[in-house]
């Protein structure tokens, strides 16, 4: 239980981090390298966007036949490629902190 309290730490801590770095990469313009990190999320997005039953994503996003909405689909790359980066940060700071 100590061991999942601790990377769930990393994890919020990744996670801030990843956002700072999302903000800051629009505020210098970079959003070439935005895209390419959405990139990394799409496999991941498209998997849960036809795994998970329509009526799932309808009723939580609002929209009808959500899985086709791009808006849908490019919100939940992001969200997914956010999600990988604040896991290696965390991978990163568990290690680094925590095993010895």
């Amino acid at each position: 239980m100590r061991v999942l309290l601790q990377f769930s730490a990393c994890f919020f801590l990744g996670l801030c981090i990843a956002g700072v770095l999302l903000i800051a990469m629009m505020f210098v313009g970079r959003f070439d390298w935005i895209e390419l990190m959405m990139l990394t999320g799409w496999p991941f997005a498209q998997l849960g966007l036809h795994l998970l039953p329509e009526p799932f994503w309808n009723g939580l996003t609002g929209v009808t036949d959500a899985a086709a909405n791009s808006s849908v689909q490019s919100f939940l790359q992001l969200c997914v490629a956010m999600m990988q980066v604040a896991l290696l940060f965390a991978l990163g700071f568990f290690r680094l902190w925590y095993r010895r």
